[in-house]
């Protein structure tokens, strides 16, 4: 396996165990819906009515695997859906759709 698939391959494993939780795929879902503007983490608190402490630990997850980023505006932390890396994850995911798949007892000429 080629170094450079095996790094996708690991990058696309911690994007998707990160989405792998019911309530930071909701998270994420809301901060893709929001759009470049993102939104911020009172808002993103309110809409979930979630803790604080919740919400910082599922944000944090998700940033972990590059797939939101935060940026402070003064006392205001805005978290935006990283739209570089889902694409990405996404294409990861789909690149060799339909190619087949060499199945148990095939030949290479079929």
């Amino acid at each position: 396996m080629a170094k450079t698939h095996a790094i996708a391959e690991e990058r696309a494993a911690q994007g998707l165990a990160a989405l792998g939780n019911r309530y930071r795929l909701r998270l994420f879902k809301i901060l893709v819906r929001a759009g470049h503007e993102g939104m911020n983490i009172s808002d993103l608190q309110r809409l979930l009515d979630m803790p604080a402490s919740t919400l910082a630990h599922h944000l944090s997850m998700l940033a972990r695997a590059d797939l939101v980023q935060q940026q402070r505006h003064g006392r205001e932390v805005m978290c935006t859906a990283n739209y570089q890396v889902v694409n990405a994850l996404v294409a990861y995911l789909k690149d060799q759709c339909c190619s087949g798949v060499k199945r148990a007892g095939e030949s290479d000429a079929a």
